[in-house]
């Protein structure tokens, strides 16, 4: 749907202010006031974020992963390779950039599996995944404030690593089961 279709679509909310309420270096959170369909108004809290990207990285047939900890989880996970979109910067360079910072692997090659909302009902981040299987050695070049190990792991461990809650985020479950799915079909 374009823009102007969504407008006139039956269920679309009017935004009558917006309130600024946090400006952060990853997210500004704001809140909204809108007019709903049957003409009341009602208040959208929505956190802004730039963007992000997501690398299934092959080696050998097995996916690139990083073990961190994330405090909103309050837990150590494993994930695929990922970072925020710099401004302007394209989703396809920031995913290359990523994954040799994050892992030390650079992509010769990458293509794009899928681009999808991480929390619609909140939050307008659009995250894109990507896929490579030609990789070679590059250079580990952390942020200062990130701490992480990177490791190859096997489908097999992929699924028990999810079975024990250990990957359990979205873009790394995505990431697995397109890696299934290929190794079955030969195909995303």
């Amino acid at each position: 749907m374009t823009d102007n279709e969504q407008q006139r679509h039956r269920f679309y909310e009017e935004t009558l202010e917006v309130k600024p309420i946090f400006q952060g270096r990853m997210i500004s959170l704001e809140v909204d006031t809108v007019r709903l369909p049957n003409g009341e108004t009602s208040t959208r809290e929505i956190v802004r974020h730039p963007g992000a990207v997501a690398v299934l990285a092959l080696v050998d047939n097995k996916m690139l992963v990083v073990e961190q900890f994330r405090k909103p989880l309050d837990k150590v996970q494993v994930e695929i390779p990922a970072g925020k979109l710099d401004p302007g910067e394209a989703p396809e360079t920031a995913a290359v950039r990523e994954l040799e910072e994050e892992t030390g692997y650079r992509a010769r090659s990458i293509s794009h599996l899928h681009s999808f909302s991480t929390s619609p009902g909140f939050a307008e981040e659009i995250l894109h995944v990507y896929f490579t299987d030609d990789v070679e050695k590059g250079e580990l070049k952390l942020d200062e404030d990130e701490f992480l190990t990177c490791e190859a792991i096997t489908l097999e461990q992929a699924m028990e690593y999810i079975r024990q809650g250990r990957i359990c985020d979205a873009k790394t479950l995505l990431a697995v089961y397109a890696w299934r799915l290929r190794t079955v079909t030969g195909s995303f």
